[in-house]
């Protein structure tokens, strides 16, 4: 095989499977384009990248410094959340394995990685083996229901008014000059308030 057609097919490889991870295990979950280009724009430059850097013989150590950058990178207008900057790492990481594995010919472990590394992806976004709360942030008025003493007054109050099955509340801050508290509340997304 060509030195050109073992690339393309590389680069096809390592494309295919972060392509498969940003779209068919972390776009479903958000259906936001915000991190799609900076994913698999990462990814591909990485790749490509570290066939350079083979292709003139430096030292695997170089890829691992541009790695370390590329990895502690913050882009100053909008700080990235921590499941994407996971992402981010996973689609970093990605194309250094592949590219190891692929210059040994080792197509086999590169199917059984992209397979295991998107099986613990979906099984987390899925959230399989977890059960997540959401939470809000709210003004209360009821400033006399703010007492350990009316805590249960206090949720069915908020269970009454919001429609949600509320776990618990945090008492965030009671403002005594506006009768007003700070409240964060911890509910099930999709279970609604018991009847009455």
């Amino acid at each position: 095989m060509s030195t050109l057609t073992q690339y393309v097919l590389n680069f096809s490889i390592n494309f295919l499977t972060a392509f498969v991870i940003v779209r068919c295990i972390y776009y479903p979950q958000r259906r936001s384009q915000k991190f799609v280009l900076t994913f698999l724009g990462f990814n591909t430059i990485i790749f490509i990248l570290l066939n350079f850097l083979a292709s003139i013989e430096l030292s695997m150590g170089v890829g691992f410094g541009l790695f370390a950058i590329f990895s502690i990178l913050r882009y100053r207008t909008d700080p990235m959340p921590s499941r994407e900057m996971t992402y981010l790492f996973i689609l970093i990481a990605l194309p250094m394995i592949n590219f190891v594995m692929l210059s040994q010919s080792a197509y086999l472990e590169v199917g059984l990685t992209t397979l295991l590394v998107s099986l613990v992806l979906i099984f987390l976004e899925k959230g399989w083996g977890f059960h997540f709360m959401a939470s809000k942030s709210i003004t209360y008025e009821k400033i006399d229901l703010i007492n350990a003493s009316k805590y249960r007054e206090l949720v069915a109050d908020l269970e009454e008014r919001t429609g949600l099955f509320i776990h618990y509340v945090d008492i965030n801050k009671i403002n005594f000059l506006n009768d007003t508290a700070e409240l964060k509340i911890y509910y099930e997304e999709n279970r609604s308030s018991p009847e009455p």
